[in-house]
């Protein structure tokens, strides 16, 4: 569904993305893990047209889209979950979630199904963003990405600051989506033991380029977790 092809990125004169080739599967989870600063942050804003690559290609479902702008992308059916979780603050939940749907019909009506996936979120309806604590703004934040229905779900080190109880909801979801076969999903995260869980396909990024790669259930064997040790 998403293929990435040999992409090169700078900033200035520092070359931070170094032919980087990842494949992302319909019905999988790939995670990509590596230590802090190895450009996989830089990747995520590079395949949504946040920052621009030099050479290489993106494509989304045969179609490559490079050159299109972030909303493009959007529309084409990459859903994107920022690290931080970037939600509005000062909206409502329910707000929050219509900003998913910013580019449908007026008056689309949010999918029920987030509020199967993330029950919390019916009850906060009217509560603004900022008053959730960090797991609830991190259910927020991916169930306004999904509110379009990607095709392709990224994610940027989503349990980050989040507690445990949380961490095995959204691992539940992520897994969920998957196991659907209608979409395909790219995970960013640190916490090995969660994107073990999860994987069916691994990559692990050093200096910029892809380091290792391999399917989920070996991760074990092949010491995946010795790579990325800090």
């Amino acid at each position: 569904m998403l293929s990435i092809k040999n992409v090169n990125q700078y900033y200035g004169g520092s070359h931070i993305l170094r032919d980087v080739s990842i494949e992302a599967e319909l019905g999988k989870v790939t995670v990509i893990l590596g230590r802090n600063g190895v450009g996989k942050t830089t990747l995520l804003k590079s395949l949504m047209g946040l920052v621009p690559i030099k050479t290489g290609t993106i494509a989304l479902d045969g179609k490559d889209i490079q050159k299109t702008t972030p909303y493009e992308r959007a529309r084409a059916g990459l859903g994107f979950v920022p690290q931080g979780r970037e939600i509005f603050g000062r909206l409502t939940v329910e707000e929050n979630l219509r900003m998913g749907l910013a580019y449908r019909k007026a008056g689309t009506p949010i999918p029920a199904e987030l509020f199967e996936l993330f029950p919390v979120l019916k009850q906060m309806l009217g509560r603004r963003g900022g008053d959730l604590s960090g797991g609830q703004q991190q259910q927020l934040a991916i169930a306004r990405a999904l509110a379009a229905g990607p095709r392709v779900l990224i994610l940027d080190e989503p349990t980050e600051g989040i507690q445990p109880s949380i961490i095995k909801d959204i691992g539940r979801v992520i897994r969920l989506l998957a196991d659907r076969g209608d979409m395909a999903i790219l995970l960013v995260e640190q916490y090995y033991d969660f994107a073990r869980e999860l994987a069916d396909d691994y990559v692990v990024m050093e200096r910029g380029a892809v380091r290792a790669f391999g399917k989920g259930s070996n991760m074990e064997i092949d010491r995946v977790r010795e790579l990325v040790a800090i």
